[in-house]
Formats: structure tokens, C-alpha cells, sequence
């Protein structure tokens, strides 16, 4: 993970403006995640107008540097953030006894953040065409990106989906080959 600001307080963010005037912008303090996405994480306590402040100007700071989700792990004690970030655009993800996890989704079109679960299901597709050959993908984001690895297309069921639907709609997406579903071949867990 690369950080852009420390995990104690606020980041500051030199802004290069028209000519040569040069503008200091304050920060949350935040990592990058796997997906593109970004982490806040470890708040100090502060107003919740000041915390809106800092939301504001690093959800503009990330926008344009092409981030996309991003979740905010809001300690227990930081329960007065809550609303600041609700009128940022915010909403619920989970909560857990010692935080609330709220999310936002950047870019234009579809959200792609997972939904909470208790459980994941995921599938992989084992895709073979009339003359022996099967089908494999490079992975263009997450922990796979770029390192030279080749896998069966791979995603996860959407709450509601059959199985057999995940796995037709999974080649899809990744490889744009209509796949025909013809039986299940392993569960692993």
C-alpha cells in the first residue's frame, strides 16, 4: 500500500495553480487499496465541520487522480463524523462493534463496490472451446494486475444470483465470449 499523507493526521496536498502560484490543500489521511479505491482509516478526533472540510477537498484530490470507491473505517468514538459524511455523499456499509464502514463511489456509471455479506461466494470458469482449447485472462486490477499471471475468468455472485449465471456472466464481462454453463465441477470452501 502507498500512502499519500501520514496516519496521524491530515495530509497536505501542494496544488500547483494558474502560473506559478502554488496552494496547500489539508487532506484526510488515507492508503490506496488493491482496487483503485481508497482507505481512511486512522482519524484523529476532530469537529465534524472540519472533518467535512477535509472530505470535501480529498474527494476532489481523488477524483482527479482516477481513484474510485473509497471507505471510511470510522471509529466508535467518531460517531459525530456520521453525518458529515451522509451529506458528502456517503452511506452505510457495515458496521462492526468498533466502527462503522461507510462508503463512495467516485466515477461516473456503475458502482462496483461490494455489497456487505456475512458470506462471499465466488466462482471460476473453466471455459473449453470444440477444439481443446481453454479459455484464460490476465487480471487488469486487483492483487494480480501486471504480474504476468494467467488464470480461469474468476468473480463473485451478486446477492440473488444463481450460480450458473455468476459464472456465464463472469466470461462475459472479462472476455466478452458468450459461454454456455454445462455443470459444476468442484466447491471449495
Amino acid at each position: 500500500m502507498s500512502t499519500s499523507g501520514s496516519s496521524s493526521s491530515p495530509a497536505v496536498e501542494r496544488v500547483v495553480g494558474d502560473g506559478e502560484e502554488v496552494q496547500c490543500v489539508e487532506l484526510l489521511p488515507w492508503n490506496e487499496d488493491q482496487h483503485g479505491g481508497v482507505i481512511v482509516e486512522e482519524l484523529k478526533h476532530m469537529e465534524a465541520t472540519v472533518f467535512g472540510s477535509l472530505l470535501k477537498a480529498s474527494i476532489s484530490h481523488w477524483r482527479q487522480q482516477g481513484k474510485r470507491g473509497v471507505w471510511i473505517k470510522l471509529p466508535i468514538e467518531s460517531v459525530n463524523l456520521v453525518e458529515a459524511a451522509v451529506q458528502q455523499g456517503f452511506w452505510y456499509h457495515h458496521a462492526e462493534p468498533n466502527y462503522l464502514m461507510l462508503v463512495y463511489w467516485i466515477p461516473q456509471g456503475d458502482n462496483t463496490l461490494p455489497a456487505n455479506a456475512t458470506h462471499r461466494v465466488g466462482i471460476g470458469a473453466f471455459v473449453m472451446n470444440e477444439r481443446r482449447e481453454v479459455l484464460v485472462v490476465q487480471e487488469s486490477n486487483g492483487a494480480f494486475r501486471g504480474k504476468g499471471i494467467w488464470k480461469f475468468p474468476t468473480g463473485v455472485v451478486d446477492e440473488g444470483e444463481d450460480l450458473y449465471a455468476a459464472a456465464v456472466r463472469e466470461v462475459k464481462e472479462e472476455t466478452d465470449v458468450d459461454a454456455e454453463f454445462v455443470e459444476v465441477l468442484a466447491f471449495r470452501t
